[in-house]
């Protein structure tokens, strides 16, 4: 029975490309994004930068975290299964799951031969498609987020015959697609979703330290999967901060009331049809069942910490008058005695509790964050502070994808990616401990009626889109060109009254 070793890849290290594309999605004409560890999102209103957000959590809904192979738990069922019901199989189809397993064992055991997707049962291989191409799955997840009836309402009205919805994700590294998906939308028809896995994608290398001991039975085929499933690639969630969650946070104690109301027959005989888009459902869930963790994740907790001390200057408390109560949560400002509730406190800290909350006991190594907008009700300051919050969650592995309007935070990621680079060249300034890598981040600009475009880094001008400095240009002019009139004002009434 061999010895099963297996670990993540190492905080920060890139291990694979996630390439995505939509068109006609939306407000969206065509994007083509890759997902970073840092991923921003920039751009006028309205363009389409919460729609694709939004996609991004759809897919990793759908697909339980976007990772090499997602349908491990699915191959470790599959050889518990042949391993638990051979009393209940044919003779002759217990023959064919024999020599199967016989030929898997083989290659696993074959020195310097990779262990490839194509080396799988063919019913486990067949059943991994399957499941990529569901045609339900995705198409339900869409409707979910998007709190719409049919996935053909988020076609993109273009007024040519080119009327047609399409998503697609691509998952490889280097060279190598590992696997593929796409969904199409036109018209009133039903979506169509083709996929493909690389038969030729390795699961296992040769040299892997997995394979060092023989594997003599299923059983340990079934641990080794158990494994891979539960580590090297770990069913990862996804969590998203709405724009709303401010006044989410504001109104916890009259929306807890309404949700008990609506508990009674009565309530539910008045049930409205009104719904929430399947974010702000879900946001709603996470905050409604919070309860401290026993444990603390000590890396993305300290993150937490740090954002209560540097911005809140208080703690956020969470506290429930019965073990089945709805949780309170409660804002105590430093030195003081008593906490304030949510509608009793600054737009700033219901913006930032819920992020404090997650870090603290939700989000984990690997996860996704989405955060609409997490410059807003803060001051500058309190902006360029965020930016260094988001460099530290890359730094303990949390994958961030935000959409922003703020100048300010674009500047300081700027800066940080500059520290970065200093740090690469082995030096450092003393001002700070927080930097990005160039690498890890992935700016998209949005338009009207145009393609995303990506933002590169540039050493001297940072992140800037163009029409920042546009408008900064246009408010330049018009100041100076008021002060001349005022000038001039001034100037004529002086000689008149002479």
């Amino acid at each position: 029975m061999p010895i099963i070793d297996s670990k993540p890849a190492p905080i920060g290290e890139k291990t694979m490309d996630v390439h995505i594309k939509a068109k006609n999605f939306g407000p969206i004409e065509k994007a083509e994004i890759d997902l970073r560890p840092l991923t921003v999102f920039v751009g006028e209103s309205n363009t389409g930068k919460t729609y694709l957000a939004a996609l991004i959590y759809a897919l990793h809904q759908n697909f339980r975290g976007i990772s090499q192979f997602p349908w491990a738990s699915s191959a470790a069922s599959y050889f518990s299964f042949i391993s638990r019901s051979r009393d209940h199989r044919s003779q002759s189809r217990q023959e064919e799951v024999v020599q199967e397993m016989l030929k898997v064992l083989e290659k696993l055991n074959t020195p310097g031969r990779h262990f490839r997707f194509s080396d799988l049962p063919q019913q486990m291989s067949s059943r991994s498609q399957s499941i990529l191409t569901d045609q339900e799955n995705f198409t339900y997840e869409l409707q979910r987020c998007f709190d719409l009836e049919s996935a053909s309402k988020l076609i993109r009205f273009t007024g040519s015959q080119d009327n047609e919805m399409k998503v697609s994700l691509s998952v490889r590294e280097s060279d190598q697609t590992y696997w593929d998906f796409e969904t199409r939308v036109a018209g009133s028809d039903n979506p169509t979703i083709t996929g493909h896995i690389n038969p030729d994608m390795i699961l296992l290398n040769a040299k892997d330290p997995m394979r060092r001991d023989k594997f003599n039975e299923t059983s340990d085929v079934e641990r080794l999967f158990q494994t891979l499933s539960g580590q090297r690639w770990r069913a990862v969630d996804s969590y998203y901060l709405p724009a709303a969650r401010s006044g989410i946070m504001q109104s916890r104690d009259v929306l807890s009331t309404a949700l008990i109301k609506r508990a009674t027959r009565i309530g539910l005989d008045r049930l409205e049809a009104s719904t929430f888009s399947g974010m702000i459902a879900d946001f709603l869930e996470q905050i409604f069942q919070y309860r401290e963790p026993k444990r603390l994740s000590s890396k993305i907790s300290r993150v937490a910490k740090q954002l209560e001390t540097e911005l809140l200057e208080g703690k956020i408390e969470v506290k429930r008058p019965t073990s089945e109560a709805y949780p309170e949560f409660l804002y105590r400002p430093e030195q003081a005695e008593d906490g304030l509730r949510m509608s009793h406190s600054s737009a700033m800290v219901s913006e930032l509790a819920p992020l404090v909350l997650f870090l603290r006991g939700i989000v984990k190594q690997g996860d996704l964050l989405i955060i609409e907008e997490p410059e807003s009700h803060l001051h500058p300051m309190a902006q360029t502070k965020i930016a260094q919050t988001l460099a530290r969650l890359i730094r303990v592995g949390v994958q961030v994808v935000i959409t922003t309007h703020s100048n300010y935070l674009l500047q300081q990621i700027g800066n940080l990616i500059r520290e970065g680079e200093l740090r690469k060249q082995g030096e450092s300034t003393s001002e700070s401990v927080d930097y990005l890598k160039e690498e890890e981040v992935g700016a998209w600009w949005f338009h009207k009626n145009k393609a995303v475009t990506e933002l590169p880094f540039d050493l001297t001008e940072g992140i800037e889109p163009e029409d920042h400095l546009d408008i900064a240009e246009d408010l330049y002019n018009r100041s100076a060109g008021l002060q001349n009139r005022i000038e001039e004002t001034k100037g004529r009434d002086a000689v008149e009254s002479e």
